[in-house]
């Protein structure tokens, strides 16, 4: 396991204090909100109290107003309307948001979203000719299309009225499209500018149904579908996603549920629970992401669309739903192998493992699967990594960053060596002729050994307060679930306690996990450290005097609630760096 630099948060004690007294929460709640900016009671209630209410008003999004008056007429009129959608979970939860909504006021209406491998990524003229020839007359695509200028010219050749919804950066000239819906405009004065692509569609459907008056009465089951590609799309949950994600969480704990999504949590195992972003992250995300991965992102669709209640719908839920553990078991096992051969590569070959930047390549790798091995090498190595299929001599790759480099500049750096490549400073996608891998290796390891030095390749640990085992309290773990749901821009919180004994030697779990007991001044805790096997001998050695960061949770069990602690890093004092 690579060592970690602790970094503690600093934080200014008179907001705390007048957090505390207007709120009547624990001190380290109230830290924890002012440390990630909400340091006025107004702002931290507001945070600890998300509601749709807070949800912004849809029309301050530029073009929202044209948008919705083109859709409601296509509605009156009976114009085939069709939605363009993507093949991750953001896009997929999209498509089926909008085009549920669009049913339930009556429009005729479908949607095509693209094969990864088949078709490519996002929104291509060819596409807005298939629907054209299938009698689209009004396109919307979904979490794709900003930078899609040649199909936007194709649609108003053809005399279509193209409606783009995205959230990614536009170019300096955007689209010749009928409307152009995303808050990064930098004419739109939308206060959100980090929408998940599902949380624009969630705005355009809020608008759509307010028009009709549903508003209050249709939203939150739309906000269920939008809080699972929020999740999944790693967005900041902050401001509008922290409403859309805890809101719609409430629902996918509370049902009820259309019968496909009644599936997908049986079949995550997640039926009957109180589900939070883990959940969506680990569980049900991937069995969706699956299909575009390794199938058709139809699969998916097909199941988050059905509808009715009669017992046959119910068995084809059940019967996607256990189709889609089926890809995603698949999908484990691909990736499995090939996180398997570029860790060989790394290891074995100086070439590739001795540099700042890690390429790695392999014959007919699933590309399906290949930028979750790159972000599983940036895990265990910190370093940026590349990870490259090579089929019919062409290498197609996904790369990703760690916080100290920016991967598109450095991709910007041997821009001739690529057929293809674009993204931004954290992750990147590229194509290349195979025969350039060696030149690609060599000029991008440079580049990258000239900007990291050593202390960039030590990963970080947050530590957001001290807080021995006796200060854990029912109010202080209530307060922490409040501060959930927990994901990019509001991490979960990780405290420090010191000195820490074990109770007893480790017990390892499955060869990859410890199962600790660990005490502090008269009190102990059971505590699980994930992914720690390797550190077994160290602690069964040293297991007195130790440095803990941890977060805190609840298991249940048989009914019954515990706290126990994650282990986050387990240290002797003398490894303090100085």
């Amino acid at each position: 396991m690579l060592r970690r630099i602790w970094e503690e948060v600093p934080c200014d004690a008179g907001p705390v204090a007048a957090v505390v007294e207007a709120l009547g929460i624990p001190p380290v709640i109230a830290r924890i909100l002012c440390q990630r900016g909400f340091s006025t009671p107004e702002d931290a209630g507001r945070f600890l109290e998300p509601s749709l209410a807070q949800l912004h008003d849809p029309y301050t999004l530029v073009d929202m107003r044209v948008a919705v008056d083109r859709l409601l007429a296509a509605v009156a009129r009976h114009e085939p309307i069709a939605i363009h959608g993507d093949y991750d979970v953001d896009g997929m939860t999209a498509t089926v948001i909008l085009r549920r909504a669009l049913e339930m006021l009556g429009a005729e209406v479908t949607h095509f979203v693209p094969d990864r491998l088949k078709d490519g990524y996002g929104l291509q003229p060819a596409t807005i000719e298939r629907l054209h020839a299938g009698g689209a007359r009004v396109i919307v695509s979904v979490d794709c299309g900003i930078r899609a200028a040649e199909a936007a010219q194709r649609a108003r050749d053809l005399g279509i009225d193209l409606i783009i919804t995205d959230h990614h950066e536009p170019d300096a000239t955007l689209p010749s499209a009928l409307a152009v819906i995303n808050p990064k405009r930098p004419d739109c004065a939308y206060p959100e500018k980090m929408l998940a692509g599902a949380g624009v569609a969630l705005k355009l459907v809020q608008a759509l149904l307010t028009s009709g008056g549903r508003g209050s009465e249709w939203l939150p089951a739309f906000v269920k579908m939008a809080a699972i590609g929020t999740l999944a799309d790693v967005v900041p949950l902050t401001g509008e996603n922290r409403v859309i994600a805890s809101c719609g969480l409430q629902g996918l704990s509370s049902g009820p549920h259309a019968p496909g999504l009644e599936a997908l949590l049986a079949e995550s195992g997640l039926v009957g629970r109180a589900l939070d972003a883990f959940d969506v992250g680990f569980r049900l995300a991937p069995r969706l992401n699956a299909a575009g991965r390794m199938n058709s992102p139809d699969l998916a669709l097909d199941l988050l669309l059905l509808r009715g209640r009669e017992e046959a719908v119910r068995e084809k839920a059940r019967e996607l739903a256990r189709r889609l553990g089926e890809e995603n078991t698949r999908r484990q096992e691909q990736e499995a192998a090939i996180l398997a051969e570029a860790r060989r590569s790394i290891e074995k070959d100086p070439q590739v493992g001795a540099q700042n930047l890690l390429i790695v390549a392999g014959e007919g790798w699933h590309r399906g699967v290949i930028g979750i091995v790159a972000s599983k090498i940036v895990d265990a190595y910190h370093k940026p990594a590349l990870v490259l299929s090579i089929e019919d001599g062409v290498a197609r790759g996904s790369g990703r960053s760690i916080p100290g480099f920016d991967l598109l500049a450095g991709l910007e750096s041997c821009a001739d060596v690529f057929l293809q490549f674009g993204g931004h400073k954290q992750a990147a996608g590229v194509t290349l002729e195979a025969a350039r891998i060696a030149e690609l290796r060599d000029r991008l390891a440079r580049h990258a050994n000239d900007r990291l030095g050593p202390e960039d390749l030590i990963p970080r640990l947050r530590i957001d307060a001290a807080l021995g085992l006796r200060e854990i309290s029912g109010d202080v773990v209530r307060g922490l679930a409040r501060l959930g749901p927990f994901g990019a821009a509001n991490p979960k919180p990780i405290f420090r306690a010191a000195p820490v004994d074990l109770v007893a030697s480790p017990r390892k779990l499955k060869d990859r996990h410890l199962a600790l007991m660990v005490k502090q001044t008269g009190r102990a805790f059971r505590a699980m450290a994930w992914r720690f096997a390797d550190r077994e001998s160290y602690l069964t050695t040293n297991r007195s005097g130790l440095e803990l960061a941890y977060s805190l949770g609840e298991s249940v069990f048989r009914g019954e609630r515990t706290t126990e602690l994650t282990v986050a890093d387990i240290r002797m004092p003398a490894e303090v760096p100085v």
